[in-house]
Order: structure tokens, then sequence, then C-alpha cells
């Protein structure tokens, strides 16, 4: 059996629409082995299918079959931490850990870049299954089937707090909510600010990232679905983030905060609990600059309350 740990991911970064993304410290933890049949189990009771529908056991299963190997089933065993439909890449974890635990139950006949085409293959972009795999911050785009990427790794000065709404938002209503055309301004703007977030976060020029998060292309829009998601980014500010933003395609905001801002997440907790967001969980994350990684023992079952308020 392999036992797995798949990082969490922040995606877009403000601009970097499908290009830019970061391995956090908040995991799912997968166990695996070939089977007869199918064999799943949440660990940690989250509701997640139990058939062939689960998607680490259709990417694990689809690898086996690229490779041409012989697949009689799968015994799956999970434990999500990572909040599911909510910007944080919990299918692109999913996607990894298939495609990581299948090629590791195969011998490792294919490697890392090969993984990372196929994942971002099924995903249909590579800014969150990138920094899944690989770790750290990774600007990648896709040509003809390829995944073209640079990893960076990120200092520990640097925390990241994320706001998680008590509803989730699905990637295909986000989408949905995108204009068909924009403007080449807002073009220009969002290429400058991609360009400013990736080196200002590999140098540590964190005052450059109040500007950096700027977006013209999807937030504006996502936004709209998320109530009192622009109130809850001021927020975020005014207590002293270098910047925020929507992860992925939302319903998640993210805080850039200088590690050494002491009690930010308390005092963001209260200033949500006025709004009546008692729902609404904090967690205070770092970037995770290994990326999913092949653990030496199982993951066990979950205990209550891992999530953080």
């Amino acid at each position: 059996m392999v036992h797995l740990q798949i990082p969490a991911t922040s995606a877009n970064l403000g601009a970097g629409f499908d290009s830019l993304g970061i391995a956090v410290t908040l995991y799912n933890q997968v166990n695996i082995d070939e089977s007869e049949g199918v064999s799943i189990t949440a660990l940690d009771g989250a509701a997640i299918p139990l058939d062939e529908s689960n998607l680490i056991y259709q990417t694990a299963s689809r690898l086996f079959r690229l490779c041409g190997r012989p697949f009689r089933g799968l015994t799956i065993q999970q434990v999500n931490e990572i909040p599911m439909a909510r910007g944080l890449g919990s299918s692109s974890a999913c996607i990894v850990a298939g495609l990581l635990g299948a090629n590791e139950l195969m011998g490792r006949p294919l490697e890392m870049g090969d993984l990372l085409n196929e994942a971002a293959a099924v995903e249909g972009h590579p800014d969150n299954v990138a920094p899944a795999l690989l770790g750290g911050m990774v600007t990648a785009v896709v040509e003809d089937g390829k995944v073209w990427q640079v990893k960076q790794e990120l200092r520990d000065d640097l925390a990241m707090v994320a706001v998680v709404p008590d509803f989730p938002l699905k990637t295909a209503d986000a989408r949905a909510a995108l204009p068909g055309e924009i403007p080449h301004r807002d073009g220009v703007y969002n290429l400058s600010r991609a360009a400013l977030m990736a080196v200002s976060l590999a140098s540590g020029r964190y005052e450059n990232l109040a500007v950096a998060c700027g977006d013209r292309l999807h937030q504006p829009y996502r936004l709209k679905l998320i109530p009192h998601g622009e109130e809850v980014l001021a927020i975020c500010r005014e207590l002293g983030a270098y910047g925020a933003y929507l992860s992925g395609a939302g319903s998640t905001l993210m805080a850039l905060v200088p590690r050494s801002r002491a009690g930010f997440a308390s005092e963001l907790r209260t200033r949500l609990d006025r709004l009546g967001l008692e729902g609404w969980k904090i967690h205070t994350l770092a970037a995770d600059n290994a990326g999913a990684r092949v653990l030496p023992q199982s993951c066990p079952p979950a205990e209550a309350g891992t999530n953080g308020r």
C-alpha cells in the first residue's frame, strides 16, 4: 500500500488567472493499493464518492491503462482536510493523489513531468495541479499538451490566512460568471500584475503585493457570487495584510500576511463574527515547498475539529 500526503493549493493569486498557484500547509492524506474491485473509505467520515466515480479512483485507473498495465481495482482510504469546492484545490489534490499513487504502485514508470502533463490534461489547466505536485509557487502554462513551468520556493516570513465561507462555489458556476470578452486595457492590467506577483513573492518584495493582487479578469465578477466577499477582503487589508484575493474560483478568500503580525487571525475572527459570519472558518497557513509526497506510514483517521474555526 502507498501512503500519500497532498497539499491544498491557492490559485490565480489575483491577476495570474489559470497560471499562478501556491501549495499551502493544509493536506489530504490517501492510502492506495491494488485490489480486486473497488473499496473506498473516508477515514474522516467525509461525504465522498465510494464507487468508480471517485476522482482518485478514476485518475489512478486512467494512468494504469495509459501505461498499458493490467488493472483489477483499488483500495483507497482518504482523510480530507482540504475543504471541497472552496477554491483550495480539493479536486486537484485528488487528481495528483491518483496519479502519484498509481505511478508508485506500478514502480514509477513515469517522471514527474509526465505526471504533471497528465494532471493538467485531466484538470484542464495547471494552476492548482502544478503546485500540488511540485510544491512552492509555480508559474505554469500548457502548450501542445506539455506543461511549461517554473517552481519557486517561498520564504517562511509570509503567512497565508485562508477565510473559508460556509458554502461551496462550484467551478462551473464561477466560470459561467465570467464575460466572454475583456477590454485590451484589462488584459494589460492583468499581465503586468501577474508578473509583479510572481517576482515579488519570490524575492520577498512584499510591499508590492497590494498592487499585485489587483485583477480585472475574474475577481470583479466572481466576488458578486460571495456575499460579504469584497468587505472581507477590505477588512484583511485594514488589519495589516500585504494583499488579499479570491483563491482559485472561490469561495475562499486569501490574505497574504506578515508572519510576525500576531493576532491577525483572532482580530479577523472578531470582525467576521460582527458581520454574522460565524460559520466561516479561518486557517493560518504557510507555503508548502515540498508538494505531494509519499509517506512512510498509513494516514490515521482524522480527529474531530482538525479544520480550524
